[in-house]
């Protein structure tokens, strides 16, 4: 009987903890995601990077601020939609070059030249914002020697 309720009171002591642990992660969560909505709200401004995506060609590029403040997340949104469509053939031009709207932004790739001195690859704009997907830096390779 006595060993009985030893077990019931380990029992609980084991609920409560574990329930207080469950609130504490709420609790971290709740604060992570207020953090995370109100930089978001914010908004990033000119210059500054919102992550790297994909082109339709499957190239890495940096999306950057270029104009006004924008919502990272829907930076990435739009670029994202914006290779999607040149993926899918719905963009006209050479290569998918021409403007195309894509959720409320006009979206536009640059000729190669272009690409090649800037590392400019595409801009989307509203009127009072734009973002561009620029290729990486290369970083230096290594020299290798041959013996």
């Amino acid at each position: 009987m006595e060993r009985e309720g030893v077990g019931r009171a380990a029992g609980w002591v084991s609920n409560v903890a574990g329930s207080l642990a469950l609130l504490a992660l709420l609790a971290g969560g709740a604060g992570l995601l207020a953090g995370c909505g109100s930089a978001a709200a914010a908004g990033a401004g000119p210059g500054a990077s919102c992550g790297t995506t994909h082109t339709a060609a499957n190239v890495p590029v940096v999306i950057k601020v270029a104009k006004g403040t924008v919502n990272c997340g829907t930076a990435l949104q739009v670029e994202n939609e914006y290779a999607a469509k040149i993926r899918d053939g719905q963009v006209q031009g050479n290569g998918g070059g021409a403007p195309v709207a894509v959720g409320g932004w006009t979206c536009q790739g640059y000729p190669t030249p272009e690409v090649l001195s800037t590392g400019n690859a595409s801009q989307c704009h509203t009127a009072s914002a734009a973002i561009v997907a620029v290729l990486p830096v290369p970083t230096p390779a290594t020299t290798m020697t041959t013996g």
